[in-house]
Formats: structure tokens, sequence, C-alpha cells
């Protein structure tokens, strides 16, 4: 019987969740037949806690190291991680996001490891100059890359760094929509577990509260029309720097009752079918799977015309925005808020048959299945 190829999947943090419907790393591991594959899960910072998730892969490892020894020249970090690699004798690394990327890159001109992915999340990573000149020197043949959406493997090709249309591929983000839909409680059970109106119109948000999700023009449009439409209410899944701000806009635009801060939640996604219409107002995204979380409750969407978003917008027949205009989004909200139930009802479904036509875990699984063993057949001729 032919051994296991042994595959390292790399990660800056350890963020492993119950469900992974949207957890792209751990449906990584889940492309990868058992049969065949031998799959290490690696985390550079954190590690699980009492009663956290670990990883599906054969075994995890947790280095644990420092926010400052990850700065730099990131030494010891790197004499660690390559002292690892060389011990494990892996045939294929996949890294998450810049650090494990930009890492990796060095430490392969020893270690040789046959097949290297580079998997990028979202724009600016190589906006800088230092960064491009260092990745263009480092990039080998060993090397695939990956942008989460086309417009992300764009963004790679155009830096001019040594990513290509020859070694640069874009697999488009997925969740897995039969678990994401037996995770959801009904619009009325989520209502009530929320503590919000049961029969208001209710436009809903769910993400981190930091500036570039955009959540302060989403509260500016809703106040222009609260008037119009006095039985609709917005609110907003999640935390951060920006709550206290965005709590105080709530007083300052009136809309005490009408807008609520819900805070984070875990396992947000059981509770999106509380709402009526899904907006994501972000300023810039990779690939926001909140988007796709929201197409798979059935509801009609809003979100701002970003390179990443905007396909997805315009597939759904949802509505798309220009980013921090306020206009836009008023009109938007209008256009929705104005239709029938039965109306908004028709829109949520045509999202969801998108959703399922395109951006169905199956497929996503299998095209990382497909990139790791093309890449791994020099590695299956030479073990024959």
């Amino acid at each position: 019987m032919d051994r296991r190829f042994k595959v390292l999947q790399l990660q800056p943090d350890y963020n492993v969740k119950q469900h992974d419907f949207a957890d792209l790393a751990e449906q990584i591991v889940k492309a990868l037949p058992a049969s065949r594959y031998e799959v290490v899960e690696a985390f550079l910072r954190g590690r699980p806690g009492p009663g956290d998730a670990i990883s599906k892969a054969d075994r995890s490892v947790y280095f644990e190291f420092s926010d400052k020894s990850l700065k730099g020249m990131r030494l010891k970090a790197m004499w660690q991680l390559y002292k690892f690699c060389r011990q494990e004798r892996f045939d294929a690394v996949i890294c998450n996001r810049f650090k494990p990327v930009n890492m990796m890159l060095a430490l392969n001109r020893w270690l040789k490891i046959p097949l290297c992915i580079g998997i990028s999340h979202g724009f600016g990573e190589y906006d800088r100059f230092y960064r491009r000149r260092q990745t263009k020197r480092l990039v080998t043949s060993a090397w695939r890359f990956v942008g989460v959406s086309p417009p992300v493997k764009q963004y790679l090709i155009d830096c001019r760094c040594g990513f290509t249309d020859q070694n640069t591929w874009a697999i488009t983000n997925a969740i897995d929509i039969e678990q994401a839909e037996a995770l959801q409680h009904s619009r009325e059970k989520a209502r009530e577990l929320l503590g919000l109106s049961p029969t208001s119109r209710l436009i809903g948000a769910l993400g981190r509260l930091v500036r570039v999700k955009g959540h302060t023009y989403l509260l500016q449009a809703f106040a222009a029309l609260k008037d119009k439409y006095p039985d609709a209410e917005l609110a907003i899944i999640g935390a951060g720097k920006e709550e206290a701000n965005l709590a105080a806009q709530i007083q300052r635009l009136g809309l005490g009752g009408r807008a609520h801060l819900l805070g984070f939640r875990p396992d947000a996604l059981q509770y999106v079918r509380a709402f009526d219409i899904w907006t994501m107002p972000s300023l810039a995204e990779g690939l926001g799977l909140a988007l796709l979380e929201g197409m798979s409750g059935r509801l009609p969407v809003i979100a701002t015309d970003v390179p990443a978003m905007k396909p997805l917008i315009e597939g759904a027949g949802g509505l798309a925005v220009k980013p921090a205009d306020v206009a836009s989004l008023t009109a938007a909200l209008d256009n929705y808020l104005a239709l029938s139930d039965e109306q908004l009802h028709a829109k949520g479904e045509q999202t969801y048959g998108y959703l399922t036509a395109t951006h169905d875990i199956d497929v996503f699984r299998a095209e990382y299945l497909s990139l790791i063993e093309s890449g791994l057949e020099a590695v299956r001729g030479a073990c024959a």
C-alpha cells in the first residue's frame, strides 16, 4: 500500500470553530481523504481552552509564539518552525494568510518541501514595496498561490512579485450550506432569543464592530428612513472597538429602541432568520463570508460593490451600493422596505438559489483536492 502524503496546514492563530460550516481551513482538512493524506494542523499563536474545538486533522500543534516573536526578523520563531518541518518531512504545506506564507517562503529555501500553497484572504497584503521585492526573490516552482475570489487572484497577479496566471488560482470561498441551515432557528425563535420584536420589519448585519465594516453608514441610511417605515428596526450582531461610537451615534440619530447592537454571539449564524433583509456595508472585503451566511438564511441582500462582493451581489439578484455612500445605501434599503412580505421572500429564495449553485462546499473541497493532487504528481512519481 502506498504511503500517505504528509500535509501541514499552517495558520497564524488558533481559531477552530465548534461548527465548521464556514471554517475554511477545516474544510480543506475534510477535502483530503484520510486514506491518502496525513494532515497536521499548526497554529503560530494561541491554543484551545477547556471545551474549545480542535481541528479534525490527524494532529494539532500549537507553537504559542508571542506577538513580539512574530515581528521583525522572527529569528527564534523561524528556527523553531524550521526544526519542526525538517523533523516531520512534509510533502506539502498550506499557508493561510501573509505571515505563514512569508515565513515559509524564506524557510523553504532550505527545507525543499515539494509543494507549498499560499492562500491570500484579501487585499493589501503585498502593497508594501519591500514585501513585493522579498516575495519575488523567494517564489520558486514549488509554490502555488490561491486568492479567495477572482478579484483577490487578480490583485496578487497585479502585484508583479512572482504571482502569475500559471501559479495562481482563484478558489472561491464557500460554506457548508446543509450544516449552516441545520443550525438556524426559525424566525420566531431567533427573535425571541435575541429579544427583538416578533412583528417588525428587521434589517440585519453581522460582523466585527470596526470602521472597515461600515456600520456607521448603515445607521445613517436607516435614520433617513425611520419615519417613513415606523415598523422597521435594525440589529447588528458583533463586537469591537467601534461599539461605543456606534451606540452614541444611535442616540444622536434618534434611533433608540429602533437600532440594536446585540454584541458578540457564539454561532451567530443560528440567528440569521430573525432578519428580513441582510446588509453588508463594508468598505473593503476579501470575500465576506457573512454575505454567504445571509444567503443561506434565504434573505435578500444589500452590500457594497467592492470587487470581492460585487459579482456575488449581482449574481444573487441583490442590491449593490457604493462604499461609504449613504444616499445609495438609503435608496437600497428603501427599495426593499417598500416590498411586500411575499416579494421579499421571493428575493430571498433567489439569493439562496444562487448560493447553492455557485458556493457549494463540495466544489470548494474538490478544487483544493485537485490543486494539491496535481501539485504532488511529481512526488508521487518519485515514490513509485
